[in-house]
């Protein structure tokens, strides 16, 4: 193939050309099927290039209902209050996706326009279908999601086209939908199997000249359908998430406004692969609520909004508090339990069982808290009380629940906290495997320091 001048980079570099195949590329050299996928590398890395804005878009109810009960419309309804309350007006929460199908489908859509939230803004997803096309305009969505799968496991062995027929096939809804002003998002499906020199980047740029004809941006998600991207520089493509956006960017043109990713946690990389995506290009990352979907589930939502924290350097106007809020009616409101140990969100995400560790909360709670819970999600670190927890643990686990702060903190050396260890100890010599729970350390507390039951009470006053 012969080098051009990408005008993009200044650089003389390989290009690309469609190229429509006999048989089927499936890349059995990395994805042998009978064998774990292999990491190849080739030590290409190209150059970071973080969008100067950079979004979250919401797919809760579209690939987040993919893989559990469907949400009722008033549930849908709530949740998007969430999500709206959580992104705060900073417009970093852009957009959130809906099926279309069902009369359920189209009545949540109604309910959630009703409110008039700027963000998220409401889209669709459909097949690439002349019928689906059909019900994203008698809902007057001015922005939807297309099916475009990309790789020749889609194309040849589930749709049973050839390449040329997939493209025909995709550019046609595409020009039905910009025909009528609508903004389409393109899914390239399986692009972490997809050829991406010989099918990939020939589609985009075919999309990109249509965008510019009818002057009206088409989108491309880049979707990592089975998780099989990754993060580790100098991966081959088409693993590597950076290769990926940077060819999309700057080999098709795909403006990184128009560039979303959306990711599945197959092999634990859904997070390290969206921030990925952000940081060569993309300006917006796909995630659900609390990860859930397909398999193993999407990138979660929350973690994202902590992600772009941690890049920018502040909440961009976010109330992360809500994110504890979030989880609470998931739990309380929607009976999904969510794991313990789940980053942001689990019940014991900021708690400690060690004694050591109480110990240090006990002096200090930002020795062993990640950052400020309290005032940032609105969770107080716990201590969770059982056979290690120990004097320290325990005097913790008071002044937490209690709200004790400064001189009004118990110290773990007061005799009334060595009673209540006596009373936990003999709990665990006579066989006891469980954690102590709250209202048996609450009873423990009524007997040996009322006063902080009364204390309590006078608050609530």
């Amino acid at each position: 193939m012969k080098p051009f001048l990408n005008k993009r980079t200044g650089m003389l570099e390989f290009g690309f050309r469609f190229m429509d195949v006999e048989n089927a590329n499936l890349f059995r050299h990395m994805y042998p099927y009978n064998e774990i996928p292999k990491l190849i590398f080739n030590q290409r890395i190209p150059p970071m290039n973080l969008p100067e804005e950079i979004a979250i878009t919401d797919t809760t109810f579209r690939d987040g209902q993919q893989s559990r009960s469907p949400y009722t419309v008033k549930e849908i309804s709530h949740l998007f209050d969430l999500i709206h309350r959580l992104d705060n007006g900073a417009g970093i929460i852009t957009q959130s996706e809906f099926f279309l199908y069902s009369k359920k489908d189209r009545e949540a859509v109604e309910v959630c326009r009703d409110k008039g939230y700027r963000f998220p803004e409401i889209t669709s997803w459909i097949r690439a279908k002349k019928e689906d096309f059909q019900l994203v305009k008698e809902m007057k969505i001015k922005e939807t999601g297309i099916l475009v799968s990309c790789s020749d496991y889609h194309v040849f062995n589930k749709l049973k086209w050839t390449r040329s027929e997939a493209v025909e096939k995709y550019c046609y809804i595409v020009e039905a939908a910009l025909n009528e002003g609508i903004v389409p998002r393109c899914h390239f499906e399986d692009i972490t199997r997809a050829d991406m020199f010989g099918f990939v980047l020939p589609l985009a740029e075919k999309l990109m000249k249509l965008s510019a004809s009818y002057k009206l941006p088409v989108k491309i998600r880049a979707c990592d359908t089975l998780g099989l991207g990754s993060y580790l520089p100098g991966v081959v493509l088409p693993r590597s998430v950076q290769q990926l956006i940077y060819g999309l960017v700057n080999y098709s043109g795909v403006p990184s406004a128009q560039l979303e990713w959306h990711g599945h946690n197959d092999f634990y990389n859904a997070v390290p692969n969206a921030v990925n995506a952000w940081l060569y290009g993309c300006k917006a990352v796909n995630a659900s609520l609390l990860g859930i979907g397909e398999r193993t589930g999407n990138t979660p939502l929350e973690a994202m909004c902590i992600e772009f924290c941690q890049l920018k350097g502040h909440t961009g106007g976010m109330d992360l508090r809500v994110i504890t809020e979030i989880a609470e009616y998931f739990e309380n409101e929607l009976n999904y339990e969510i794991p313990p140990r789940t980053p942001f969100v689990g019940r014991a995400f900021n708690a400690t069982k060690a004694g050591i560790h109480a110990d240090g909360l006990l002096k200090d709670e930002e020795i062993y808290n990640i950052f400020n819970t309290t005032d940032i999600l609105g969770r107080p670190p716990i201590v969770v009380v059982d056979a290690h927890s120990g004097l320290a643990g325990i005097a913790a686990w008071i002044n937490t629940y209690f709200g004790l702060v400064g001189d009004k903190k118990i110290d773990k050396r007061d005799p009334r906290v060595e009673s209540i260890k006596k009373w936990v100890d003999n709990e665990y010599d006579e066989g006891r495997t469980t954690v102590i729970g709250d209202a048996e350390l609450e009873h423990q507390v009524h007997i040996h320091l009322p006063e902080l039951l009364k204390l309590r009470e006078s608050r609530s006053e």
